[in-house]
């Protein structure tokens, strides 16, 4: 007998899973005991170790190396998926934020570079925009799709001092698929987003770690339980959802009180 949700027969790539910890290994590591088929996308080799952790569980999973923020190695690295596999049903967008050996840059906006703007712009939106724009007419072709983005509640919902381009290209991206979500809608193709907040990952901060005790939760999450949300956008149950933000941050933007527990809790 299935379960509720499977991934049989469909083919799941999932960008910036090289990291153990991380959200997109999580989905991916979900998706294929589901019975997906995965492609894992990273910046460095590590990614093949992903993929032996995958087929030790018995997943069929090939990783590639690519730098998606670079439109030529995205074109090649999709056509490349696509012989191996034979299609993409589903599409994780996690890659963003910070790349492996780079700092995330927290100057304020009076004083970020254009480079340093330009960088991050690149990295949470466009690199987005590359690889959607790749997979979705071979989407278009086979009349279904899944997309889910990973965005944040930095940006659509929230921000932080020195974050103002990140939060720009978070919000663009929910943005961006409001409107690729009615173009795809007639092709049995959704697109929604998920916004993580403070979450427990390789690359969480010492200030990022204590928000998370903030929290009405009180304990930041982990890369498995925004992998859970993400799963369930990318099934083929979610078909009458399209264009939303689902947020995973254990109640921390409902909280109209950030003060002191012991003052009002």
């Amino acid at each position: 007998m299935k379960s509720f949700i499977h991934f049989t027969d469909q083919v799941c790539l999932v960008t910036g899973a090289g990291s153990p910890s991380g959200i997109g290994f999580s989905a991916a590591k979900i998706l294929g005991e589901l019975g997906g088929k995965i492609a894992l996308i990273s910046t460095t080799e590590r990614i093949r170790e992903r993929e032996e952790e995958l087929k030790e569980l018995g997943i069929e999973a090939r990783g590639y190396v690519a730098d998606l923020m670079d439109r030529s190695q995205v074109e090649e690295v999709i056509k490349q998926i696509i012989q191996d596999f034979g299609g993409i049903h589903v599409l994780i967008n996690n890659a963003g934020m910070t790349q492996v050996g780079e700092e995330e840059d927290f100057t304020t906006f009076d004083q970020v570079s254009y480079e340093s703007w330009d960088k991050s712009i690149g990295r949470n939106l466009t690199l987005t925009f590359n690889v959607t724009k790749n997979v979705i007419p071979h989407m278009i072709r086979q009349k279904y799709g899944r997309i889910v983005n990973v965005s944040s509640v930095t940006g659509p919902v929230v921000s932080n001092p020195g974050e103002a381009a990140y939060s720009a290209a978070k919000a663009a991206v929910c943005g961006m698929s409001r409107s690729i979500a009615i173009e795809v809608a007639k092709h049995d193709i959704t697109i929604n987003n998920v916004l993580p907040g403070w979450i427990a990952t390789a690359s969480q901060t010492e200030s990022e770690a204590a928000g998370g005790l903030n929290t009405p939760a009180g304990r930041g999450g982990d890369g498995v339980e925004v992998a859970n949300a993400i799963v369930f956008l990318a099934s083929r149950e979610a078909s009458y959802i399209t264009g939303q933000d689902l947020v995973v941050d254990g109640g921390n933007t409902i909280q109209e009180y950030k003060g002191p527990a012991e003052l009002y809790y």
